[in-house]
């Protein structure tokens, strides 16, 4: 059996750091005027931290006594002073400091390669600070992208002009991001922004890296675009193009044409005269992102996990405004749906909601988004049915039903049929069997 005593230990090793003798070497950390000279041992350096068995390997003590000295003009004498006590003691605290002193911090501990603490300054602040990252974009991303050792903080970083895109970009200037960053990012399907803005926003970066270049594509040589053209090389095959409007493509791609490959130009020209081509171009990213939309999507209920009775529906989504309803028809692969602009509410007799806002609709498969049928409310005084008996219901035009007058058995009448609606959204008005059915909640993204 054996003890430890890790906490005298590391109280005596912070005595020696403060002891005026045995030391051999000085460092001098900070700039004019605030420059602090530290001193410390060559031994408790060399150990723990690679950074300085480097460095001391390469500035050995004198023969004539002198002591070793190093300079660190990259660090505050206030940061390196809680690094020091790091390494002596191996204790921090960062409960009482500002969230901008632990990132400096940590960019003091990446210079220094002080990986345990790099890791655990990492998860301290993507687990705590996320709000203050967010709003501090900034600074935590120059600080991620200053080396390859701050990978969690990278992705982090990565993450949150993924999901809050809008939010990040008008607070931050995509002009300072590495070519890494960039490509990093515009590569991701669920980058969350329009196509339009990240080609304009590509751009943007690129002119940045060319300063002698005017804003005006109208004006610029050939050779310029060739320098654009070098500059993107590695950005321009991860835009969407594809997925641009006629209009955007005209107006934004068009004037730019010379930096684009003429096989790729010429297959988009293309699919702008004709909607049903498919491009020729094998390339993931000749297709488009994950769907852009301003709004996040709560679920509510999924029938495979809450059960299919009108019940559980009016238990987990009654009262709760702005809904859509998925339902996806057994042996078929279709996928029908509705929005209710309203709330869903409970009724022992039955009533009608009453809205001109509300449509069905219906595609092919969760794989085949072409062609869909949207069909809007005729008949706003019956627009929606609100029942104890039942789960969504837009009016029988599509809607789930029990026979009879019990909420806890399964949906048993499954209706779609052309009545309150303006058209049909199946071929067919014969029931039809549910393999499972989604309840969302459509909240507004905030920017």
């Amino acid at each position: 059996m054996s003890s430890q005593f890790f906490s005298k230990l590391s109280q005596n090793y912070i005595e020696i750091l403060n002891d005026d003798e045995y030391y051999d070497v000085k460092i001098e950390v900070g700039k004019d005027p605030n420059v602090e000279i530290f001193r410390a041992h060559m031994i408790i350096l060399c150990y723990r931290s690679p950074y300085f068995r480097r460095t001391l390997s390469l500035n050995k003590k004198s023969n004539d006594g002198d002591l070793v000295h190093i300079k660190l003009p990259n660090i505050s004498p206030e940061i390196f002073k809680i690094l020091l006590t790091y390494v002596y003691g191996g204790i921090i605290s960062l409960n009482e400091r500002e969230i901008s002193e632990i990132i400096y911090i940590l960019s003091a501990a990446d210079q220094l390669h002080l990986q345990e603490l790099i890791e655990y300054l990492q998860k301290y602040l993507i687990n705590n600070k996320v709000k203050w990252m967010e709003q501090h974009f900034g600074l935590a991303y120059r600080t991620s992208f200053q080396s390859n050792s701050l990978l969690e903080l990278q992705q982090f970083c990565i993450d949150c002009i993924t999901k809050l895109p809008q939010q990040i970009f008008k607070s931050f200037d995509v002009t300072i991001f590495s070519e890494k960053s960039l490509i990093s990012l515009i590569k991701r399907d669920d980058l969350q922004m329009r196509e339009i803005e990240i080609w304009e926003h590509v751009l943007k970066w690129g002119l940045t890296q060319n300063p002698t270049l005017v804003s005006d594509p109208d004006i610029w040589t050939d050779n310029d675009f060739k320098v654009m053209e070098n500059t993107l090389q590695h950005c321009l095959p991860l835009i969407r193009f594809f997925s641009l409007s006629s209009e955007e493509f005209l107006q934004k791609v068009h004037p730019y044409k010379k930096l684009l490959k003429p096989q790729l130009y010429g297959e988009l020209f293309k699919s702008y005269l004709d909607s049903n081509a498919e491009p020729n171009i094998k390339s993931k990213f000749a297709y488009t992102r994950e769907l852009y939309l301003p709004y996040k999507f709560k679920l509510l209920l999924r029938g495979s996990d809450n059960g299919f009775t009108p019940k559980k529906f009016h238990e987990l989504c009654d009262n709760i405004p702005h809904t859509v309803t998925l339902i996806k028809v057994k042996g078929t692969e279709e996928i029908l749906g509705g929005y209710n602009p309203l709330v869903w509410k409970s009724h022992k007799n039955g009533e009608y909601g009453k809205t001109k806002d509300s449509f069905i609709f219906s595609f092919k498969s969760k794989n085949n988004f072409k062609n869909p049928i949207l069909s809007h409310v005729n008949d706003m005084d019956r627009a929606l049915v609100y029942s104890n008996f039942s789960g969504p219901a837009f009016s029988s035009d599509l809607g789930l039903y029990v026979n009879g007058k019990d909420d806890l058995c399964n949906y048993n009448i499954h209706k779609c049929a052309q009545f309150r609606y303006e058209k049909k959204i199946r071929d067919t008005d014969d029931d039809f069997l549910i393999e499972d059915y989604e309840i969302f909640q459509i909240i507004k993204k905030d920017v």
